[in-house]
């Protein structure tokens, strides 16, 4: 049951997306996936100008309390509100504690949808949490043999910007080899991601990565893995074995 409290920052949230409607964005929102999606139809920007305000407004900023209002706004299906929730999530990052792999899980199982959301979430919320608790790296690898994609893609994108930063490329290279054959175009696009991200920290273990499997790659991962190496490199690498 939803407390007062609960109540009234959903109802602020949802007001303010409700005014800030804009048809255009609305009209082209279904536009950017291939699943279907449930938007309000508010910018971008303005959803986290949205959420930002929101948040500084909530007097006392309990993760109990955050999280049931995360959990209210996954449940509604909205695009936009699962941004908000993203956002509340990652906004509270120092009061993570080891256990909230099991909520963060949940909400990728159960509530994310689409491509966007799975990324909010992954790249700020999963990916601080990640490093807070590196000994959660394991879930990752259970998640890349789930039936569900959104699962999956969550294993790589959850390493965007670690790796980007120099950490945990061993387990980069894991999760990419566990995903390697996905066929799924989605997860395909997740783990070339993540290692495009790792190759701006150690663009030759990338290389040599890619290299020795190429053959096997899809080439829809293939491409996003090299995207920001130098040509006469993605030249080698999108050459015929």
């Amino acid at each position: 049951m939803q407390s007062d409290a609960v109540k009234s920052i959903i109802t602020m949230i949802r007001n303010e997306l409700n005014r800030n409607v804009d048809d255009k964005t609305r009209e082209t929102s279904q536009n950017f996936f291939k699943e279907p999606v449930n938007p309000y139809g508010v910018k971008t920007a303005t959803v986290t100008m949205i959420g930002k305000t929101i948040y500084k407004a909530i007097e006392i900023k309990e993760k109990a309390l955050i999280f049931q209002i995360c959990e209210e706004l996954w449940k509604s299906g909205r695009l936009e509100e699962s941004f908000i929730a993203c956002h509340f999530s990652y906004y509270i990052r120092k009061s993570y504690s080891s256990d909230d792999i099991f909520v963060f899980e949940r909400w990728i199982e159960n509530y994310v949808s689409n491509w966007a959301s799975c990324d909010t979430l992954c790249n700020h919320t999963m990916g601080e949490y990640l490093v807070m608790f590196p000994e959660h790296l394991t879930y990752l690898r259970k998640w890349t043999q789930s039936e569900n994609r959104w699962m999956r893609r969550a294993a790589a994108v959850s390493l965007i910007i670690p790796g980007r930063n120099g950490i945990f490329h061993p387990e980069i290279f894991a999760i990419a080899d566990c995903l390697l054959t996905d066929p799924d175009d989605l997860v395909q696009k997740g783990y070339g991601w993540m290692l495009k991200s790792a190759s701006m920290a150690d663009q030759e273990s990338v290389f040599k990565f890619v290299m020795e499997r190429k053959t096997m790659m899809p080439r829809t991962a293939l491409r996003y893995a090299i995207e920001k190496m130098p040509q006469n490199q993605r030249k080698k690498a999108m050459e015929k074995a």
